[in-house]
């Protein structure tokens, strides 16, 4: 209690007036004793009655305090109880000790008092101990409980969690993120050729019911579409509907598939779709860029581009040919403008080059020849598996003279001196990355699916999946690049083994196209006794093949999977053989082949004959290919590479199926 409330009664003018009082009574008692007598008894009589006053005062005072305080405790337990947020303290067993009424509303029970908080609160029991926010004692976290959102606001310090329902905000931004917009383009990627051979009226019922199939699909997931052209379509969507279309693998891909089975080319669709941005502009590029990556990849696919991620969806069917070489001459004559602008051409491959590499760079090298354009070839140090054709070539000095290693054509570069990669399109997996980023001009010539990884500042892409070779891609580019093409035996030789590798012989992913390139390769002197000489087989390679072959199995029924032994080390192009071979078995449909490198990266060799996109499961483990061809480098052991690859066949199994 203050003390000016205790100590008010005989404060300094209190004392001063009975002092003044008691002067008085004695000077009356001077002059009169009796009268002094009656003022004393007066003045003793009006002490008595202030004090008892005071007495009371006090008494009173107490009784009110005490009042005052058992209410205001009795409000505040109330008003804790009543928090319209949640209160609960926990011990250090991380058990609850108490709670305020909003926690029982929240779990539904009648007291959660001594029950963990790991049996309350899943997330937090590691949590309520850790120290968050540079030492403030204090973290966040959001948990659902009982369908709604809670906000935790955890004080290790005082083992205290104060709990906010956040379930309206988090509705307003789930349904902010559900209602943005996403673009999309559809387009029927080979109209052309499925529609060969069709009068107008056979074209457009064709055309009908594949419109028909899109926009029934479209109002099954609420879209806008919005057609464009007789191949082309806009879609407008929100978020919560493109992530419908995600869930269902669309399947629009399939049913416009099946449904023209009966034509000698089924009708396949590309899509490309975008969202994750608030400018719509930036969206359609968005869109338009994620439908060029459908189509790169060989169409019959869609490609979702959400920020940074990037999503594909189908791809079961191979690229379609194109019957028209149009644009093979088109590229041609851009290629031949673009080296005779350039002071020198650089032509670079991948990284441990095969015959497809060293074959299309010797002719991109020939074209350059053909107009005094001064080349080379870029080649990181000796192959084994490409020994016997590098043997030949030094054989010719002026052939040999153009080779050069990474650092000799980087001092070679100028801001005029044109890169031409072949057989890649990935700047990670090229002879030397540093060379892309120092080129100022750059041309691709690259027959594989395309991936996220991209070189997009590319002044000319001649990205063609239906080809069965970079090679075969040079060879057509040659006969339209100039009037009269000439090739040496050797050249036109190295030209046709990139082919003969790349399509087993001519038995897989081959077109018209392909046997007409290796037809002119063959008019110019290739020499098909030694290409079997070049790609004959060592030995030791054979029996080192037989070996790994024994350690195969089969998985699904028909997948032929392949580990080696531990610690043992064989080269990609060896792993690359094997899972060739394991295809010829019968039965199998599809191969994989796992084995440690000399790099001692963990390589995956995968191959199909078709019914399985390889490719899928190769990009998934960080890789790439083609639908029927596809490998991957992994860091690691063996069995953690096998256990990886496995994980994702069975989602792709539980996703869409393996096989089409």
């Amino acid at each position: 209690m203050p003390k000016l409330l205790q100590k008010r009664w005989y404060g300094y003018q209190t004392v001063w007036v009975f002092m003044l009082e008691l002067l008085l009574v004695i000077f009356v008692s001077y002059y009169n004793w009796i009268l002094g007598l009656v003022s004393l008894c007066l003045v003793g009589g009006l002490a008595y009655v202030m004090l008892q006053a005071e007495r009371r005062f006090r008494k009173e005072l107490v009784k009110y305090v005490t009042d005052l305080t058992y209410r205001i405790k009795r409000v505040e337990g109330e008003a804790v109880s009543r928090l319209p947020f949640g209160l609960l303290l926990y011990g250090e067993d991380r058990t609850v000790e108490w709670h305020n009424r909003f926690v029982l509303g929240m779990f539904g029970r009648g007291s959660v008092v001594g029950v963990s908080l790991s049996e309350l609160l899943p997330p937090l029991p590691q949590l309520v101990h850790d120290k968050k926010d540079h030492g403030s004692g204090r973290s966040l976290v959001e948990v659902i409980v009982n369908e709604r959102y809670y906000e935790l606001t955890i004080d290790a310090d005082e083992r205290m969690i104060y709990i906010h329902d956040m379930t309206e905000l988090a509705v307003l931004r789930e349904r902010y993120e559900n209602e943005k917009v996403a673009l999309g383009i559809v387009m029927l990627d080979n109209l052309d050729e499925a529609a060969q051979g069709m009068d107008d009226q056979q074209r457009t019922a064709l055309i009908a019911r594949v419109a028909t199939a899109i926009t029934d699909w479209a109002k099954h997931y609420r879209l806008y579409l919005r057609r464009l052209s007789s191949e082309r379509y806009l879609m407008i969507m929100n978020q919560k509907s493109l992530g419908q279309l995600e869930q269902s693998r669309f399947v629009i891909l399939d049913e416009v598939r099946e449904m023209t089975a009966d034509l000698k080319v089924p009708m396949t669709l590309s899509i490309g779709l975008a969202f994750g941005t608030e400018s719509l502009s930036e969206l359609g590029e968005l869109a338009q860029s994620s439908l060029d990556m459908a189509l790169g990849r060989g169409g019959d696919q869609a490609a979702v581009k959400a920020g940074q991620r990037m999503s594909f969806y189908g791809g079961k069917t191979g690229a379609v040919e194109k019957r028209t070489r149009v644009r093979a001459r088109v590229i041609a004559h851009a290629l031949r403008d673009l080296m005779q602008e350039s002071d020198r051409v650089i032509i670079m491959g991948h990284r441990v080059p095969d015959f497809d590499v060293i074959g299309s760079s010797i002719g991109v090298l020939k074209a350059a020849d053909m107009y005094n354009v001064e080349a080379h070839i870029v080649l990181d140090g000796p192959n084994p598996g490409i020994a016997r054709l590098l043997d030949r070539i030094e054989q010719e000095d002026a052939l040999l003279r153009r080779f050069v290693t990474p650092e000799q054509a980087l001092s070679m570069m100028t801001p005029n001196t044109l890169l031409i990669l072949v057989d890649t399109h990935k700047p990670s997996l090229t002879m030397e990355p540093r060379l892309v980023s120092a080129a100022k001009r750059v041309v691709v010539v690259d027959h594989h699916r395309r991936g996220e990884e991209f070189i997009n500042d590319a002044v000319l892409v001649y990205l063609e999946p239906y080809a069965s070779s970079a090679a075969e891609l040079v060879t057509e580019l040659l006969q339209y690049i100039h009037e009269k093409v000439e090739l040496s035996p050797l050249e036109a030789t190295a030209l046709l083994a990139g082919i003969t590798v790349d399509t087993k012989h001519f038995a897989l992913h081959t077109g018209s196209r392909t046997f007409e390139a290796a037809a002119f390769l063959r008019r110019m002197g290739a020499d098909t006794v030694t290409v079997q000489r070049l790609l004959k087989e060592d030995l030791q390679e054979y029996i080192a093949k037989a070996d790994i072959i024994k350690h195969a199995r089969i998985i699904y029924s028909h997948i032929a999977l392949a580990v080696t032994e531990p610690n043992r080390k064989i080269p990609q192009m060896l792993i690359a053989q094997v899972a060739d071979t394991l295809l010829n078995m019968t039965n199998v449909l599809a191969s994989f082949v796992i084995s440690e490198r000399p790099d001692g990266l963990i390589g995956i060799s995968a191959r199909s004959l078709g019914s399985m996109n390889v490719q899928v499961v190769m990009e998934r483990l960080g890789g790439g290919g083609h639908l029927t061809n596809a490998a991957a480098q992994l860091e690691g052991t063996q069995a953690e590479a096998e256990k990886r690859l496995l994980e994702v066949l069975e989602q792709i199994d539980k996703e869409e199926g393996l096989f089409e």
